[in-house]
């Protein structure tokens, strides 16, 4: 057999996988499509419980020393609702520590570099063109130099993101919430907006939120998003061209227009549709689907990432404890599957209180949002807890203000 593992995409679930397994001394072997990472707006904020996981995989450290910042704030102001102190992640969490935040390319740079030197053997600029699971499964490979080659592993990894080819390729069916959601983001120099805080400004009568991220170099991740059914933006805001009606609109929703004096757009403004995609069975017959490829969050919610690293502390536990990675394929999708549904509750709750419009969802405001000022123990404290926030019944009737 070629390898142990061969893991296709070397984003953060693939490289993080990767080094912890051949660190272990397995043989691993990274497939990565891109010869150079690019910013393609993508997720900057490990919350805390992401944070906690990262430490665990051994990875906080290289984040921290390469590529990430702690930003140890997180600013909730609500529209129409008294100003709120900012929270302290690092007392008020059980990781007892900020965000950690950082430009997203070079995050998955610092992370592949470091599956490198722990033994993974990488190769980059190269097409799957085939994947065939069984006992072993196989991968098909167009090399760089224009030779096809066919490997086998005793499990292969498919972590290539939300529009997972692999995962179509293996036969996998994906399951899609109702796309509730767009959210439009850039990466932006020169904002004035504060440096020490994960910023969220929201107006839950219209259905929309911006989110502020500091990520260093002079350089903050914004975010607009809003309920395609509410009243947003009369087309998708991508493109240099939208950079005008973007501002417009993080300013409606509550931006300071001062904190935009002076900046610039640094890379793509681009929209996308916010809708959870999910597997509900992420292992079979050889194949294990791993990060955004077995469940992706609704952006939104920055919580991706996290969920990504839970995903692989998971899938690296099992395949460590035992010689059967059948058993531990099977293991880790039940394990996976649960938390991912749990996180879905949570989320799916509060796209009803943010986001979505009409008298039904007014109502349920009305009757939350109070309660949640007087208590705000009420709301599922999925920032510092993630898919281990309370996610029953008791939970919703508390955030609802039934109980």
């Amino acid at each position: 057999m070629d390898y142990d593992l061969i893991v296709i995409g070397g984003g953060l679930a693939g490289a993080a996988i990767s080094r912890s397994l051949a660190e272990a001394g397995r043989r691993v072997l990274v497939l990565e499509r891109t010869s150079a990472f690019k910013d393609r707006v993508r997720g900057e904020i490990l919350l805390p419980w992401g944070v906690a996981e990262a430490r665990t995989l051994g990875i906080h450290d290289v984040l921290m020393s390469r590529c990430g910042r702690e930003v140890r704030y997180f600013d909730v102001r609500v529209a129409h609702a008294p100003r709120m102190p900012a929270r302290d992640l690092a007392e008020t969490t059980p990781a007892r520590t900020g965000a950690l935040c950082f430009q997203h390319a070079r995050m998955q740079q610092v992370l592949l570099d470091a599956a490198a030197n722990a033994g993974a053997e990488v190769r980059r600029g190269v097409h799957v063109a085939g994947l065939t699971p069984g006992r072993p499964p196989t991968v098909t490979v167009d090399e760089a130099d224009g030779g096809r080659t066919e490997l086998a592993a005793r499990l292969v990894i498919a972590a290539d993101g939300r529009d997972s080819a692999m995962r179509r390729l293996a036969g996998f069916a994906e399951r899609r919430d109702r796309a509730a959601t767009v959210v439009a983001g850039v990466m932006v120099a020169g904002l004035n907006a504060p440096d020490g805080n994960v910023t969220l400004i929201q107006d839950p009568g219209v259905g929309q939120l911006s989110v502020i991220a500091p990520l260093g170099d002079d350089r903050h991740r914004l975010y607009f998003c809003y309920d395609r059914r509410g009243p947003g933006p009369a087309g998708p805001l991508s493109g240099d061209r939208s950079w005008d009606d973007f501002q417009a609109a993080c300013v409606g929703v509550g931006v300071p227009q001062e904190w935009f004096e002076g900046s610039r757009i640094a890379g793509p403004l681009a929209s996308f549709d916010g809708a959870d995609t999910w597997v509900e069975d992420p292992y079979r017959n050889g194949i294990a689907l791993l990060g955004d490829a077995a469940a992706a969050s609704d952006p939104a919610f920055g919580s991706g990432l996290s969920l990504t690293l839970r995903g692989v502390r998971l899938l690296r536990d099992q395949l460590l404890a035992t010689d059967d990675w059948e058993a531990a394929g099977r293991a880790y999708a039940a394990e996976q599957q649960a938390q991912a549904a749990s996180l879905r509750r949570v989320t799916s709750w509060l796209t009803t209180l943010w986001f979505e419009p009409g008298q039904e969802a007014d109502h349920l405001r009305a009757q939350a949002l109070p309660r949640l000022g007087e208590d705000p123990t009420r709301m599922p404290d999925f920032v510092g807890l993630g898919c281990d926030a309370p996610s029953d019944e008791n939970a919703r009737r508390r955030l609802f203000g039934e109980a």
